[in-house]
């Protein structure tokens, strides 16, 4: 498959202005489905990039043990603590957070960031996912989850996923060699678009491909891939609302969130030196990044 860089210029009308009389419903309600003992830092640094990418409401779901500590580290966020074991989510949890989403009516859900692969989590992410009728990014753990299943459940819209190289492999049960065709596999898979990490990082719908032009070694840090999932939400619930839940919508928003979280690594490398980069200031450094793809300088 043939792939193209990305164009700053196609992605900058993606940025539309906010109308002066719009409220955070306009923005959508993202449900952020992640954490467990020992990773809790994981579910904050997504819920709070998919708030700073212009999300109108967020909330966490999380395993039960765990909801302070996210509350206190994020008092932007709503909070949800779900039946737990051993620090992860529990089974029946799975019933808890499918009911959350449609009481809180979100609009759509990013799970995966710090879940594990512990206990009863894996099942849980399957019986959730198979619950789910609502647009999803699916990052991490949860794509583990999937890969250990053997399939995805299928989607109500099309979904964006985030793997790495490894995910990937996973998933594909297979080495990956050639990426591209690798990604248009994933995204085929998934049914909707892949977003295969790595140096070039590339976002496929299936029948056309991307390579992303922005971001370095200050990316290479934990936590940055959390950063990713949160802006893949957090753009995706807005353009969702605004044009519809649709592939192209899905291929859009995953390719600026992609050139901007890799921007965003660029502008804090620049501060911090490429070393020193922690995930959390990419996110600090987003409104510089949208800044600079908004005025093409």
């Amino acid at each position: 498959m043939k792939t193209r860089k990305i164009s700053a210029a196609g992605l900058r009308p993606l940025l539309k202005a906010r109308s002066r009389d719009s409220h955070k419903g306009d923005y959508g309600h993202v449900l952020v489905v992640a954490g467990s003992r020992g990773m809790t830092g994981a579910a904050v640094l997504a819920a709070r990039a998919a708030l700073k990418a212009g999300a109108g409401l967020v909330t966490v779901a999380c395993p039960d043990t765990e909801r302070r500590l996210v509350a206190l580290a994020l008092p932007e966020a709503m909070t949800f603590g779900a039946a737990s074991k051993n620090g992860g989510f529990a089974l029946k949890a799975a019933g808890q957070v499918a009911a959350l989403a449609k009481a809180k009516k979100a609009d759509l859900v990013l799970i995966g960031p710090g879940l594990s692969m512990a206990g009863q989590v894996p099942a849980f992410v399957v019986k959730f996912l198979k619950a789910l009728r609502l647009p999803a990014v699916i990052d991490a753990d949860a794509l583990n989850a999937v890969a250990a299943a053997g399939r995805f459940p299928e989607a109500a819209a099309p979904r964006i996923i985030t793997p790495h190289p490894g995910e990937a492999r996973r998933l594909l049960g297979a080495a990956v060699s050639d990426r591209p065709a690798a990604a248009a596999a994933l995204a085929a898979l998934c049914g909707g678009v892949a977003v295969l990490k790595g140096v070039g990082t590339l976002i496929s719908d299936g029948a056309s491909a991307l390579r992303n032009t922005t971001g370095g070694p200050a990316l290479a840090k934990g936590g940055s891939g959390d950063v990713l999932a949160g802006l893949c939400a957090g753009l995706y619930v807005q353009a969702g609302l605004a044009r519809g839940f649709t592939l192209k919508t899905a291929f859009e928003t995953a390719a600026l969130a992609v050139y901007l979280h890799g921007l965003a690594g660029d502008l804090a490398a620049k501060k911090f030196t490429e070393r020193g980069v922690l995930a959390s200031e990419l996110i600090d450094a987003l409104p510089a990044a949208l800044r600079r793809l908004g005025s093409g300088r």
